[in-house]
């Protein structure tokens, strides 16, 4: 199983990234647990300079913006 962490304050692009995340992962039946960053303490230990961020694995991914669901689908499709 992989963990994905979605970085963020709770703000709507926090939230859209979280659920076109979502929907890929059930899209294609992959084995992931999506965990939900919001204490900034937790946030500031990894290397972003703006939220919304998207980690696999302890892996930064994206910061600052929300990738479109292919690019999200090119990251976790691979690790399969």
């Amino acid at each position: 199983m992989i963990t994905i962490k979605v970085l963020g304050s709770g703000c709507a692009n926090c939230k859209r990234l979280e659920a076109l995340t979502r929907k890929v992962v059930e899209k294609h039946k992959i084995d992931a647990e999506i965990l939900k960053v919001t204490d900034h303490n937790q946030i500031m230990e990894y290397p972003i300079l703006a939220t919304p961020a998207l980690v696999l694995d302890e892996k930064v991914l994206s910061s600052g913006r929300i990738p479109s669901e292919s690019e999200i689908e090119n990251w976790l499709l691979p690790i399969l």
